[in-house]
């Protein structure tokens, strides 16, 4: 019990974040109250003290997913350097908080945590020119990439082991034709590389390759 007495000043945020981590580390259904408390190593009632039931506690983990879901600062010098930008760092974020994400999208508020990136690229397509419809579904089409590619990639990394293998797919035939291409495609998908490609390829068809 030593343990608990120490912690005299927990607060709210710390409650918060160490909800967090183990919705991170296992998912929404590892978050108990009792599993709250053993991680902070404090009584279930002070849990209950700064965040209420665990209702209370989802609610406000959402809450804090949208504001870290925040505003995103394009970088680069041009519009299409920055919208890539956007569109990397937002790919990123959505990645790196998959149950978070998910209990966002649960609750209804899938618009609302993608406001914020859509605001940064309504004032990139703003600066190439564009106004309107255009400029409308260059957002909408940037945006359909990012969760496209990161719903793609979850995928993947949840398939079981395949077989044949992809580079077993490829024989001597296709070789003869390309044997770089053979290669390439025989060998490990760079997620993040691809991505880059993708993005910047949709960005210079729908800014103009000058942008």
């Amino acid at each position: 019990m030593k343990g608990k007495e120490t912690r005299t000043h927990l607060g709210r945020e710390d409650v918060l974040a160490a909800a967090e981590r183990l919705v991170k580390r296992h998912g929404p259904r590892a978050l108990t109250m009792r599993g709250l408390a053993a991680e902070l190593d404090t009584a279930v009632t002070s849990i209950y003290w700064h965040v209420g039931n665990r209702e209370s506690l989802l609610d406000a983990l959402v809450e804090r997913t949208l504001t870290d879901l925040g505003e995103i600062r394009p970088v680069g010098r041009t519009p299409a350097q920055r919208v890539v930008s956007v569109a990397r760092a937002l790919r990123r974020r959505l990645l790196d908080r998959p149950h978070l994400v998910a209990m966002v999208h649960e609750r209804g508020l899938t618009e609302r945590m993608f406001l914020p990136a859509q605001r940064s690229l309504v004032h990139e397509v703003h600066g190439a020119g564009l106004r309107g419809a255009r400029a409308a579904d260059a957002v909408r089409a940037v945006q359909v990439l990012v969760v496209g590619h990161v719903l793609v990639e979850r995928n993947r990394e949840r398939a079981p082991a395949q077989h044949p293998r992809e580079d077993e797919l490829w024989t001597a035939r296709t070789a003869e034709q390309d044997a770089a291409l053979a290669r390439a495609l025989a060998g490990p998908l760079d997620p993040e590389a691809l991505f880059t490609t993708s993005v910047k390829a949709l960005v210079t068809g729908l800014l103009g390759p000058g942008s």
